[in-house]
């Protein structure tokens, strides 16, 4: 696959970052709090990847508008009480995008987080400097809407066969699907490659760094 893509679009959480547990722990908790069925290990990481109103959404279909806004707002404020650092990235996720950069790859981001949530993120894990562009999803529809991709494209002007998404979940590889373009699937995160290969990657890859082997 070398010299095949020119942009590389990369989920966050749970496929740069090692956030999963950490996600599932603070839905978890919300849900205790407000005394809703707490879900399961793996329902918490389905929804990993879309926006965090859909995601409880999804997981709490038959509460109402006024509850769900306190568990958003619950989540955000339990989620937000972890300091993180370059440390929480995945190991050798910071030495691979850089070597990628050096190597002419246009870098960028798509995420289920909020756009602050997103430029906090990369500022505290010295990681703003290496992408181009990024999307979350405040700034277009939730995955696996096409739009965040689409939007990518659009402004840094690179043709859709020569686009890589790079995710550890269901919505990042179905977005992609939806898009038009190729995926790579990391199981690091939310779900396994049996899951991901109904998805049609590339391939699927324990971690993101194994992708310095193929491009």
């Amino acid at each position: 696959m070398k010299n095949r893509f020119d942009l590389i679009i990369f989920d966050w959480d749970g496929t740069l970052i090692d956030s999963v547990d950490w996600i599932v722990y603070c839905i978890q908790q919300a849900a205790i709090r407000h005394h809703c069925r707490v879900p399961d290990v793996q329902a918490a990481k389905d929804i990993i990847g879309l926006s965090i109103e859909k995601a409880i959404t999804q997981l709490f279909p038959d509460i109402d508008d006024s509850l769900r806004e306190k568990i958003v707002a619950d989540y955000a404020q339990t989620f937000f009480s972890k300091d993180i650092s370059r440390a929480d990235l995945f190991p050798g996720v910071y030495e691979m995008l850089q070597q990628f950069k050096v190597n002419g790859y246009q870098l960028a981001i798509a995420t289920g987080k909020k756009s602050r949530g997103l430029a906090q993120a990369v500022v505290a894990t010295e990681l703003a400097d290496l992408f181009a562009a990024t999307r979350s999803s405040d700034q277009a529809e939730s995955k696996p809407n096409p739009l965040m991709i689409n939007q990518i494209i659009s402004e840094l002007g690179v043709d859709k066969q020569r686009v890589l998404m790079v995710g550890d979940s269901v919505h990042d590889l179905q977005m992609a699907m939806n898009a038009g373009i190729a995926a790579i699937g990391v199981t690091c995160g939310a779900h396994s490659a049996e899951i991901l290969q109904h998805y049609q990657p590339l391939m699927c890859l324990s971690y993101p760094t194994d992708l310095l082997e193929f491009l």
